[in-house]
C-alpha cells in the first residue's frame, strides 16, 4: 500500500489515541498553505459551553440543518488549537451538517468514568440547545456515545462508531495501560512514540516518529497527570449487556488490524445491536486502529449512511 506522508503531528497534538480524522488528513502542513488557500478556509467558532456543574470547550462549524455531534478519543491536549484543520477535513459534509466537536470537561474529578464523560457531554449538547443530532465516536469517543445512545436515546438520531467497542477487559487494556504507565511517570516522548506504533501502520509510524517527538516536546505535566484519569475510564468499561436497548441506526468502521482494541470488538458490536433499526459493519484493511485518519474514504462512507432514507 503507498502511503502518504501525513501531518501526524498534529494529528497527535490534538487527539492523541483514536481522535476522528483531525489535521490528520491533510496532505500540506499549516505553514505550507498559501495566503490564498488560508482565506479560504471555513470559519470555524472555538467556544466554552457552560452548566451548573462544569464548562466544556468545543469547536462548531458548516452550513448544513443536519446536526453531528462528533466526540474524539483519548487526548493528552485540547483539539481546539486544531479546529480550523479539523474543518478542513470535514468540508465536504458541511453543506449538509453543522458540526460540532467537543473535548472533554475541564477540571475533570479523579476517578471520571465513561458513564460521567456520556452525562456531561449530553448535558453539553442539549445547553447549546441540540435536541436531536446524528453522533459520531472514535474509539473511546465511541465508548461514550453508546452511554449516550443507551441513557439519552431521545438525543441520537443516528450513531456512527470507530474504532470503538462496547467492553474492555484485561487484554484489551494491555495498551491503554502502557500509555497509562508513561503518563504517569511524565514521559511524553515514549508515550507519544507508544501511541503512533500501536495505533499507525508500520510505514505510517517509521515517517512520523519525528513528527510525534515535536508533538510530546510541547505537553504539560498537568495534561499528562488528566490524561491518565480520562485513560483509566476505559478499564473494566462493559456495555455489551445494554447494547439491545440503543433502537438508533448504526454504522460500525472497524479495522481487521486493530492492534488497539482489536478486530473483534467491531463485530462484537454489531452482534449486540441486534435491535438497532439499520446496523450496518464495514471492516478496514491495511489502516491500523488509525483507519478513522488514513481511509480515504471514511468521510464518504460516513456521509453516505447519514445522508440514507430511514
Amino acid at each position: 500500500m503507498k502511503w502518504k506522508l501525513w501531518n501526524v503531528s498534529r494529528l497527535v497534538t490534538a487527539a492523541l489515541a483514536a481522535g476522528i480524522l483531525l489535521a490528520g488528513c491533510s496532505e500540506k502542513k499549516e505553514e505550507e498553505k498559501t495566503a490564498e488557500e488560508k482565506n479560504e478556509t471555513m470559519k470555524v467558532l472555538v467556544d466554552t459551553v457552560k452548566t451548573d456543574e462544569f464548562t466544556m470547550d468545543y469547536c462548531r462549524f458548516g452550513n448544513g440543518e443536519k446536526v453531528l455531534v462528533a466526540i474524539p478519543g483519548l487526548s493528552v491536549q485540547s483539539i481546539m488549537p486544531s479546529a480550523e484543520a479539523i474543518a478542513d477535513a470535514y468540508k465536504a459534509m458541511t453543506d449538509d451538517y453543522t458540526l460540532y466537536f467537543f473535548d472533554r470537561r475541564k477540571n475533570h474529578p479523579d476517578p471520571y468514568t465513561i458513564e460521567d464523560m456520556a452525562r456531561d457531554t449530553a448535558a453539553a449538547v442539549r445547553e447549546l440547545g441540540i435536541e436531536q443530532a446524528d453522533f459520531l465516536g472514535a474509539s473511546q469517543g465511541g465508548m461514550i456515545a453508546q452511554e449516550i445512545a443507551i441513557h439519552n436515546p431521545e438525543l441520537v438520531h443516528k450513531l456512527i462508531l470507530g474504532s470503538s467497542s462496547a467492553c474492555v477487559g484485561e487484554e484489551q487494556y494491555k495498551t491503554l495501560n502502557e500509555w497509562v504507565e508513561l503518563a504517569k511517570a511524565n514521559d511524553a516522548l515514549n508515550l507519544y512514540l507508544a501511541f503512533g506504533e500501536a495505533v499507525y501502520p508500520p510505514e505510517v509510524f517509521e515517517n512520523s516518529k519525528e513528527m510525534l517527538a515535536d508533538a510530546a516536546g510541547t505537553v504539560t505535566e498537568e495534561e499528562l497527570a488528566s490524561f491518565v484519569v480520562i485513560a483509566e475510564a476505559t478499564k473494566g468499561f462493559d456495555v455489551s449487556d445494554q447494547l439491545d436497548t440503543i433502537t438508533c441506526p448504526v454504522l460500525i468502521l472497524g479495522s481487521e488490524d486493530d492492534r488497539v482494541l482489536g478486530a473483534e470488538a467491531s463485530r462484537k458490536l454489531a452482534e449486540g445491536l441486534k435491535n438497532s433499526s439499520h446496523c450496518e459493519l464495514y471492516m478496514y484493511d491495511g489502516y491500523g486502529h488509525a483507519a478513522y485518519d488514513l481511509a480515504p474514504d471514511y468521510k464518504e462512507r460516513m456521509l453516505k449512511f447519514l445522508l440514507a432514507e430511514e
